[in-house]
């Protein structure tokens, strides 16, 4: 099963073209399409690959893709709006976790709390790392982070009673 930590964001799908299921597919300028066989989409919270089976350049960052198994305007639409991914060695990139400087600008979402508020930085001078949000230092620890939605930059978190009293 395909996890978040093995992909790296590429770009988003537009609106479909055509009635032969090509998708309209925005990307940076820096994206080599290729340098990857296939393309993830996340549909019903599980990361589903596709392979590619053509595509055409319309400028430097959109491009006209066919995926296997898309042949039609309605399995096209589908996908539509939808994040791109590729795996990560794909890209030359390693698999490990993102530097704690990548969650600077999310926003901190506490179960129990609600909006926290957004990340400033990152204070890594003692031995357990912190999260700066405002005057708040928030311990960075894996068991208190329950999900991270990286599209809308949002750090889901459940901290335990009374820290934030703290």
């Amino acid at each position: 099963m395909i996890q978040l930590s093995e992909l790296a964001l590429v770009g988003k799908t537009g609106k479909t073209h055509g009635i032969k299921g090509e998708l309209t597919f925005e990307f940076s300028e820096d994206f080599d399409i290729d340098a990857c066989d296939y393309f993830v989409f996340e549909i019903d919270a599980i990361f589903v690959p596709f392979f590619i089976n053509a595509y055409r350049f319309k400028n430097d960052t959109t491009a006209l893709i066919l995926l296997d198994g898309i042949t039609d305007e309605p399995h096209a639409r589908e996908l539509s709006g939808k994040s791109v991914y590729v795996k990560r060695e794909a890209l030359g990139q390693s698999t490990e976790a993102p530097t704690l400087s990548y969650f600077v600008g999310f926003s901190v979402h506490e179960q129990s709390h609600g909006v926290l508020g957004v990340i400033d930085g990152v204070d890594e001078s003692t031995a357990n790392a912190l999260f700066m949000i405002g005057e708040r230092l928030i311990p960075v620890s894996e068991s208190y982070i329950t999900d991270i939605d990286h599209d809308k930059r949002i750090l889901h978190m459940t901290l335990p009673e009374g820290l934030l009293d703290l």
